[in-house]
């Protein structure tokens, strides 16, 4: 497999408005993350930054409209407090949220129930148990958890079975998630993830020379 970045309409994707209903959830999301941080945590906790959910929602919501994906079956990887797997449900994706520590896994299944809004949301690593042998140099990666397992099994899905994958790669982070969505995605799969000021990036997983795409 290969992957083939799909520019994005930047303008088109920031005239996109954001529902009331949504706005509520977004604003809800954040203050809730604000008073989870001023707990005491422990450090790994600090690992955990949430993205812009704002634009997550206008990406996925014009990614839905344009029908880029193969199918409707979303997951995050390290989804943190479902913001973002929760909006992929608000515009129309079947949703899961894999996320390791399991205090985020309880306040974002909290929020989902509370604004009644289905998502599966499970406890385990997204890296599959077969896909360890493409983590070269584990130790620059502070944050990865190799002891935790693959959660896919409790989801009920293969790491192949996703048609759209959202991931907010720390910035070191990044040729992991690329090589690990190259990996395990089926031919066709979407990956869209968020890069802070530098927003949106989206990649198609494709047989090598395939040219449908």
């Amino acid at each position: 497999m290969s992957l083939i970045e799909i520019s994005l309409p930047e303008d088109e994707i920031a005239s996109i408005e954001i529902p009331s209903a949504v706005e509520r959830l977004i604003v809800e999301t954040e203050k809730r993350i604000d008073a989870f941080m001023d707990e005491p945590r422990d450090a790994e906790i600090f690992a955990f930054v949430p993205c812009d959910f704002r634009m997550a929602y206008r990406g996925l919501s014009w990614l839905k409209s344009a029908g880029l994906a193969p199918g409707r079956l979303f997951c995050e990887w390290g989804s943190g407090f479902g913001g973002t797997a929760m909006l992929a449900t608000l515009v129309g994706f079947r949703s899961c949220g894999i996320e390791v520590l399991p205090d985020l896994v309880d306040a974002s299944i909290s929020l989902a129930k509370d604004f009644d809004v289905e998502v599966d949301f499970v406890c385990g690593s997204f890296i599959p148990e077969e896909s360890h042998r493409h983590l070269s140099s584990p130790e620059e990666f502070a944050w990865l958890d190799l002891s935790a397992e693959a959660a896919y099994e409790e989801l009920g899905y293969d790491a192949d079975s996703f048609d759209l994958i959202f991931a907010y790669p720390w910035p070191n982070e990044q040729h992991l998630i690329y090589d690990l969505f190259e990996a395990c995605a089926s031919d066709g799969a979407l990956l869209l993830t968020y890069h802070g000021e530098d927003g949106l990036c989206l990649n198609r997983c494709v047989r090598r020379g395939d040219r449908r795409f």
